[in-house]
Formats: C-alpha cells, sequence, structure tokens
C-alpha cells in the first residue's frame, strides 16, 4: 500500500523530533499503522538548516501554502505554533481536504470550535495529542480509554516550567524570581515566560480536557486563571509543615451548577502521588463513575516526548484514512450534535476549601476576630498553625485551612479582615484541593 505522504509546517524542536523518530522507528511504525507513513515536504523560513535535518529524504520549501497546495501531501503537520498564522494555514490544509495534525494548545483552546466544525463539514480529521502534556497520551485516554464513563474531574500538573519552579523553591528554600532565573539558565523557561508563570499555557491545555471530559465546547475565556508569581517559599513551608504541597493545577469539575474550569497554586496532600510529581515532569488525574480515580505520568515537553504523541497521531490517521467520516472518534469525544450546553462557572460560584497567611500583631484577641468573621460568614475553619512570635517581634503569622465553601464567600470575608487593625499585611490566599 502506498505511505501516507506527511508535509510538516515548522521544523523546529518538535519538528526536528517528528522527523527523526519517524526515521529511527519507521519500520516498527509501519507494522503497527499498516502502511509507510513518510515526511516529503517540510516549509520552514530557515530553509538550509531544514535541509541540513532532513537531507535528501524531503524537498524543502519556505512557503508553508506549497505543501498545503501538493496534491501528494495527505496530512499537514502544524508546528508553527501561536494564533496568527497557524490558524490560516490549518484552515486553508482542511479547505485543502487535508487531515491535520499539530501540537497548538493555544489555537485549539481559543479557536478550536471554529476548526472543528470546518474539519467535521469537510470531513478530515484534526488530531491534537501533542497538544496537551506533550507525551502522555492524556487526550486518547479522555476520549477512547474512558469512554465508557462519566467523568467527574481532571487535576493536572500540565506546566513543565511552574513544577520546576515550585520544586525547586521547596527543596532549596530560594525565592520565585531566583528560581526563575535558574530555570531560565537550565533551558526549562523560555526568555518571555510570562505564558508559563502566570498560568495561561496550563489554562489552554486544561481548556481542551475539560471540552473533552464533558463535552462542552472550547472555551477559553472563560476559565479562571492565575500563576505563580505571588507565591512565597514561606507558604511552601508552612503547606509542608500541614501536610501539603503547593502545585499549579489546571482543573476542570462537573458539578450541578455547571463547569468548573480553573487554573491556579493549591495545596494538594503530600500522600497524594500527583503532590509528589517533581522537576518538570507533568502528570494528569482523572475521577470517573466507572473506572475510579486514573493518574497519568510523563514528559510534557521535549522534543521527542512530543513528537512521540505527534507520531501517535499520525498512526491513528493512517489507520482511519478511508474511513467513513462519521464512524471516526469526534474530535471532542462527543457526537457534535450532541455537545453539552452547560455553563463555565464563574470563579466566585465554584466551591473549594483555602489556606490563608494572616500577617498579624502579636497581641491578644485577633484569632477570636477572625473567627468571628468567618462564623459570619458560614465558613468553617478546620485547622489553624500560629508561629510563635521571636522575641523582641511583635508581629506573627497566622495560618488558617478552612473547610469548603464559596469564593464569594469567601472573598466577602477576607475584605472584612482586611480591614482589622490587627491584620498588618495584605492575606495571602491559596485553594486546597484534597482530590479524593
Amino acid at each position: 500500500m502506498k505511505p501516507i505522504q506527511v508535509g510538516l509546517l515548522g521544523i523546529g524542536t518538535v519538528g526536528r523530533g517528528t522527523f527523526e523518530v519517524l526515521q529511527r522507528n519507521q519500520e516498527e511504525i509501519k507494522r503497527r499503522a499498516g502502511r509507510g507513513i513518510e515526511v516529503t515536504m517540510v516549509a520552514d523560513l530557515d530553509v538550509a538548516r531544514a535541509q541540513q535535518i532532513v537531507g535528501t529524504h524531503a524537498k524543502v520549501v519556505n512557503d508553508a501554502r506549497q505543501v498545503i497546495a501538493n496534491p501528494e501531501i495527505d496530512i499537514v503537520v502544524e508546528l508553527i505554533g501561536g494564533y496568527g498564522i497557524a490558524k490560516q494555514l490549518v484552515l486553508e490544509a482542511i479547505a485543502a481536504g487535508k487531515h491535520v495534525v499539530t501540537a497548538n494548545k493555544a489555537l485549539l483552546a481559543v479557536h478550536g470550535t471554529e476548526i472543528f466544525a470546518a474539519a467535521h463539514q469537510k470531513g478530515v480529521m484534526v488530531a491534537f495529542e501533542a497538544a496537551v502534556a506533550g507525551g502522555i497520551p492524556i487526550i486518547k485516554a479522555l476520549r477512547e480509554g474512558l469512554t465508557a464513563n462519566r467523568i467527574q474531574w481532571v487535576a493536572g500538573i500540565i506546566n513543565g516550567t511552574t513544577n520546576f519552579i515550585l520544586s525547586e523553591m521547596r527543596d532549596k528554600g530560594l525565592a520565585f524570581a531566583d528560581v526563575l532565573k535558574e530555570a531560565q539558565a537550565l533551558g526549562y523557561a523560555e526568555a518571555d515566560p510570562t505564558f508559563d508563570i502566570e498560568g495561561v499555557d496550563a489554562a489552554h491545555k486544561a481548556t481542551i480536557m475539560s471540552a473533552i471530559a464533558f463535552g462542552v465546547p472550547v472555551q477559553f475565556d472563560k476559565a479562571h486563571v492565575e500563576g505563580i508569581t505571588k507565591l512565597e517559599a514561606q507558604d511552601i513551608r508552612y503547606a509542608e509543615q500541614l501536610g501539603y504541597r503547593i502545585k499549579l493545577l489546571g482543573i476542570s469539575k462537573r458539578t450541578q451548577a455547571g463547569i468548573e474550569l480553573r487554573v491556579h497554586p493549591c495545596l494538594v496532600p503530600t500522600k497524594r502521588l500527583i503532590a509528589n510529581v517533581e522537576g518538570a515532569m507533568n502528570a494528569v488525574m482523572v475521577q470517573a463513575d466507572a473506572v475510579g480515580t486514573t493518574l497519568y505520568y510523563g514528559k510534557g515537553a521535549g522534543s521527542e516526548p512530543t513528537a512521540s504523541a505527534v507520531i501517535a497521531d499520525l498512526v491513528d490517521i493512517a489507520r482511519l484514512h478511508t474511513a467513513d467520516p462519521l464512524n471516526r472518534v469526534p474530535h471532542l469525544a462527543f457526537q457534535p450534535d450532541a455537545m453539552s450546553s452547560l455553563q463555565i462557572l464563574p470563579m466566585d460560584q465554584v466551591v473549594t476549601s483555602y489556606y490563608l497567611r494572616l500577617r498579624v500583631a502579636d497581641e491578644a484577641g485577633v484569632l477570636a476576630k477572625v473567627a468571628g468573621i468567618f462564623a459570619q460568614a458560614g465558613i468553617s475553619i478546620d485547622a489553624v498553625l500560629q508561629r510563635e512570635a521571636g522575641e523582641g517581634e511583635s508581629q506573627t503569622d497566622l495560618i488558617i485551612l478552612t473547610h469548603d465553601c464559596q469564593e464569594a464567600k469567601m472573598n466577602q470575608a477576607l475584605a472584612e479582615m482586611q480591614q482589622l487593625s490587627a491584620v498588618l499585611a495584605p492575606i495571602t490566599r491559596i485553594r486546597k484541593e484534597e482530590l479524593n
């Protein structure tokens, strides 16, 4: 059978990995796919570098539209990134009747609804395993492996940069800014790390997982997004004393009121496996009614781990290339006419528990006043930790863990506490997830 012909748009880190793994494991992949898969055309602005990578195995051009226009190309692999030209090229490839594989989580989180609708209308596939958690096959697990289940929640460490920073802060007791510099020096963080450290990258991925888990459209604009820039080393130490670790989690949860979609730092019990995921590794927990809790762990980035996911998509398309489009797995797991209209909840309607750190005057009655505000708001305290003031100190830290309450109630209580004369600094609030 004639090999499937692939055109790569971009041959940077992931593109090179994809080309090299396909070359190295060509026979193994052919045995799995039932036919060969060959990169025969590459588009990259740096033609000389691209030619050096592919040698005589593929034609190199500097215009991506030449790849899309080539009638011999069956699958277009978009590895350019971003929202701009990548969107135009993906839609043009679909219009030309090409299947598309992409690692572009930003593109799908923001424009996925339009892209999937265009692909459905044209009868082609858009595959995106590499867009979430690198080499971990979480998209396939959610779309296919757990298809018998009613999924209740998904929670993941889905950004390796922030997980590396938090691990280093905990291990070395260093401040955020110092560890960020280290992460940049080691290549874990970009020169401009904003998307990572502000939680945007994780929110793109959480948006995609949420859509597949619950059969809702991709709605990145409704996600609540917080990063790790305001975390302090002392909060990581206090969390440890209380039996927790702080992780940046992407969370999506089904509730009676709607779907939660949020990214923010969380206290996670140390005994949970996901709390012990260190360095630049990723992990995703899924809670479902039939199977219970499952955990997916591995490298969330890098040349060959991400290439592994790209090639898995290529193999899927090679197998289903001639199948009736109606018999393929839907892009977002649910049939397009059976998508849910459940709303994404505003953050103030989310129910969770909290860690609070108050810098307070070391005087009698402070805890009583704070407890009184909680009582009025109907918020129950789970635990209190008060650091003994040192000799000559007039202030101390008061640490409070709460039971579950609505975010709106906590916002009101914090506003009242902040007005107390004994509260000497802005209150630190970190949400807590037991992940039972």
